[in-house]
């Protein structure tokens, strides 16, 4: 009998020890995984063990999921706050001279002496800035929904030589004040290019204007097409102030100017639009210069509908 119930006390107090340790263990895992979060929500990295497969392995697993889920969003949202204080302060700067001229325009205006010759020219300078704020605006928006991919356009295949006459009148009035002859080298043939009408237009618009704004009075700006294997190559070469070699790449960086233009009225912006609008045709855009002379800068349009 007392071997009985001595065999009984073992078994019941190794019984009651098993219990207590993964009563112990249950507690010890909870307050673990509560520290866990608690480091998560506060921005702390975890250290992680291996353990057996057992629930603390997976919960331990979902967490390191979450916590890596959670920095990488943490990151996201850092380098969008850097790229919202640059897009800002960049656009602050660009709008500083434009609104300085808005205000001067009008505070002239307000004076009652000045007459109707000189109310015009004030009206038609104060447009003029108008005109470049809502400009910049506009290309800001819209580099940023490419960018998001909110602004998503259709390409097919097109008679190219439409797209570059309809840049070339837009820009007519421009080179004209300027005396500065836009032509193309040879007829613009039909050839038909994958590319979106009224977005490559754009392109064209905004390298068109460029080298009329840098080209001095009484020059020519040449415009070429050649046909490449993959690719339709359009040039537009002008004899402008040129562009330094280690700035080729540059240039098409938002809102980058080159120390040579930083006087000259400009936005930085129109060719990084180009370069966003042409990645969205499958295209491409280079630039080929001799500092003091001129730039060519050419446009690479597929020649078939990609699969």
């Amino acid at each position: 009998m007392n071997i009985k119930v001595l065999i009984m006390t073992i078994v019941c107090i190794v019984l009651l020890i098993i219990l207590w340790k993964q009563n112990y263990n249950t507690k010890k895992e909870k307050k673990e995984v509560i520290s866990k979060i608690q480091n998560i929500l506060e921005g702390k990295q975890n250290e992680y063990q291996c353990y057996e497969e057992t629930e603390l392995s997976e919960i331990s697993y979902m967490l390191k999921s979450l916590e890596a889920s959670v920095l990488s969003k943490q990151e996201k949202a850092l380098k969008e706050k850097e790229s919202l204080k640059y897009m800002i302060s960049n656009l602050s700067h660009q709008l500083k001279t434009p609104l300085s001229s808005v205000k001067m325009y009008q505070e002239f205006l307000a004076n009652e002496t000045l007459s109707k010759d000189q109310q015009k020219k004030f009206q038609k300078k104060l447009k003029n800035q108008i005109d470049k704020i809502e400009w910049i605006l506009e290309s800001i928006i819209k580099c940023t929904r490419l960018e998001e991919g909110i602004i998503s356009f259709t390409a097919d295949m097109y008679p190219i030589h439409e797209t570059i006459i309809q840049a070339m009148d837009s820009v007519a009035l421009k080179a004209a004040n300027k005396d500065i002859d836009v032509i193309s080298t040879e007829e613009i043939s039909e050839v038909e290019v994958y590319h979106n009408f009224k977005w490559t237009r754009e392109v064209f618009e905004n390298i068109l204007e460029n080298a009329i704004k840098y080209s001095p009075c009484h020059s020519v700006i040449k415009i070429s097409i050649e046909q490449l294997e993959t690719y339709t190559k359009i040039s537009f070469e002008d004899n402008g102030i040129g562009i330094r070699e280690d700035e080729y790449s540059k240039i098409f960086q938002r809102f980058y100017r080159s120390k040579d233009v930083e006087n000259a009225e400009g936005s930085g912006i129109g060719l990084y639009l180009c370069r966003l609008i042409l990645e969205n045709e499958k295209g491409n855009i280079v630039v080929k210069s001799q500092y003091g002379k001129g730039s060519i800068f050419s446009v690479y349009l597929l020649n078939n509908k990609p699969q």
